[in-house]
């Protein structure tokens, strides 16, 4: 290339947010949530929710579209009062059949999906808007730190429109963070913004929830960024409580095939529970603690392993994929309706049209019973 060329300089996102350590620590809150109804007219969106964060915990609410999730955001913030139920805040009642205690006045930062930034005002502006209680010098003070702590003072008096997406997302969290809420509470916030600044703001937004200490509920519909980001999460399933736990014990040990199926695509067979053990189309597999009966059994795409004719059971490779970290297999073999598909690492000299052994790895098959599935 001609020296004459010009070369787009390299941009590493994490270095537009200001250096990690001065947002200022927060006074993190409790939050109890106890048997929560909300009812619209004869529809109900919430049907006895239950949950608790601890101060300084970052809980993710994990779920479809529908499910209650924003619905549940709002009551606790304050915006919306439940039909039935009460919301504690450390220790007191702040919505509930004895008292209700309007947003302001909770102590808690929102952000919204949609970031709900003031078009006519100054970034900086957007920035006081929750600083109004402080004298305005001051609160001018605290805002150009929240903002420099983003990565954004240079554009303090620049207004919402003329900023990207992901500069709009760092403006509504500079806002919701420069208060110090005991709380912090957040529907989607990174679902606007594409792939590649997703993962950079999101990293950088929950080092900065960190920072604060602030305890924080985060709203999302993806597995995996409730997984990358919270300490327990709360799957919820048409407006109630599916299974509470950490990432791990969510993936590992769902207690349903609706929470397993959230969290990994797997292979679905037939099978039958008898003497804790589950017979299927491709062997037999431990089952002691499921019921005897008909079942669903899972198979995660990674628990396959792929080896030369001979190795296992039969089959055949009808479909080849590279993704890049993996390549995706799928495997006809007697007996099933429909090919198995297998994630490998490394995927091997393998093509289309290959026969191939294949080994289910026992740690890697869940059993539930097919009753209710």
């Amino acid at each position: 290339m001609s020296d004459s060329v010009m070369r787009e300089p390299v941009r590493w996102p994490w270095r537009e947010w200001g250096p990690r350590g001065t947002a200022g620590a927060a006074f993190p809150s409790s939050l109890s949530i106890e048997d929560v109804h909300q009812a619209y007219g004869e529809v109900a969106a919430l049907s006895g929710v239950s949950l608790a964060a601890d101060p300084g915990e970052i809980v993710g609410l994990l779920g479809h579209s529908g499910c209650g999730k924003t619905t549940l955001l709002r009551i606790a913030a304050g915006i919306e009062r439940p039909t039935a139920g009460r919301v504690v805040l450390d220790g007191q009642e702040v919505a509930g059949p004895s008292a209700f205690v309007e947003p302001e006045a909770r102590g808690v930062g929102l952000m919204f999906q949609d970031y709900a930034l003031f078009p006519h005002l100054t970034n900086l502006r957007n920035v006081m808007f929750g600083l109004r209680r402080m004298p305005p010098a001051e609160a001018e003070k605290v805002a150009r730190r929240a903002l420099a702590r983003v990565g954004l003072d240079r554009y303090a008096e620049d207004y919402p429109h003329m900023l990207s997406g992901g500069e709009q997302q760092r403006v509504a969290l500079a806002r919701a963070v420069a208060p110090r809420p005991g709380i912090l509470l957040m529907d989607e916030p990174f679902s606007n913004l594409d792939r590649r600044m997703r993962d950079a703001i999101r990293d950088e937004t929950v080092a900065l929830m960190r920072e604060t200490g602030a305890t924080a509920i985060v709203v999302t519909h993806d597995p995996e960024e409730a997984m990358r980001i919270a300490d327990r999460i709360v799957l919820m399933r048409g407006g109630k409580v599916e299974q509470i736990g950490t990432a791990e014990e969510l993936y590992r040990r769902p207690q349903s095939l609706f929470a397993a199926r959230f969290f990994c695509d797997f292979n679905e067979l037939p099978g039958d529970v008898k003497a804790g053990r589950v017979m299927t189309p491709l062997g037999a597999f431990p089952a002691p603690r499921e019921p005897e009966g008909p079942a669903v059994v899972c198979v995660r795409p990674q628990g396959i392993a792929v080896g030369p004719p001979g190795e296992g059971i039969p089959g055949r490779i009808t479909m080849r994929c590279f993704l890049g970290e993996v390549d995706l297999l799928h495997i006809s073999l007697d007996g099933l309706e429909r090919p198995l598909q297998a994630r490998l690492r490394n995927g091997g000299p393998f093509h289309e049209g290959q026969d191939v052994g294949v080994t289910i790895m026992p740690d890697e098959v869940l059993v539930f019973a097919a009753v209710g599935a």
